[in-house]
């Protein structure tokens, strides 16, 4: 990966269009999993999402190699997908982008107001 494609997030799109592309070829069930894994992902990640791609990738990794043998995507993740995602990112406290810009702002704004007494 060069500068520019780092800092233009080129890099980031060929990889999540290969994810899609990799998700498309799972079946039907696996492929709701999929989104619902997308979709609760990306409030752990930080501002570029870049922390995320290996997590990502390891993902899909698992969603390939349990279809394949034949599982049910249940058996695999359970009810609780979004219990599952935070499994993925670290624990269930684990803080979202929301809570990391709100704690630096109490920060700014108690510093601010310190030095105003």
């Amino acid at each position: 990966m060069n500068f520019l494609e780092k800092i233009t997030g080129s890099d980031m799109t060929k990889e999540m269009k290969a994810f899609e592309e990799r998700a498309k070829l799972l079946p039907a069930d696996y492929q709701a999993a999929w989104n619902k894994i997308m979709n609760h992902l990306w409030i752990y990640g930080d501002f570029t999402g870049r922390n995320l791609m290996p997590i990502l990738d390891h993902a899909l990794e698992l969603l390939e190699v349990t279809s394949a043998d034949g599982q049910s995507v249940n058996e695999v993740l359970g009810d609780d997908i979004k219990g599952f995602c935070a499994a993925l990112v670290g624990e269930e406290g684990s803080k979202t982008y929301r809570d990391k810009w709100r704690d630096q702002l109490n920060n700014n704004v108690a510093r601010k107001l310190g030095g105003l007494s």
